[in-house]
């Protein structure tokens, strides 16, 4: 049989979320459970803005956990 493949078990997703005392915006990486993976310290005047500095993020900790090359 081939390689195992990542299921959804290990799937992410980055969400942005701000708190009531502030209105600014962070972004979080959480898995299906909805466990937080990674958070943002940094803040962001727009979701938008939060969420593509987060998808950047994630995209680093893509490469840089994949396996390399044999």
């Amino acid at each position: 049989m081939g390689g195992r493949r990542r299921g959804p078990a290990h799937a992410v997703n980055v969400v942005a979320f701000s708190t009531a005392r502030a209105a600014d915006w962070r972004w979080r990486i959480v898995n299906l459970k909805g466990e937080t993976v990674e958070e943002s310290s940094a803040r962001f005047p727009t979701i938008a803005e939060a969420i593509a500095a987060g998808s950047e993020r994630l995209q680093l900790r893509v490469e840089r956990d994949r396996p390399a090359p044999p």
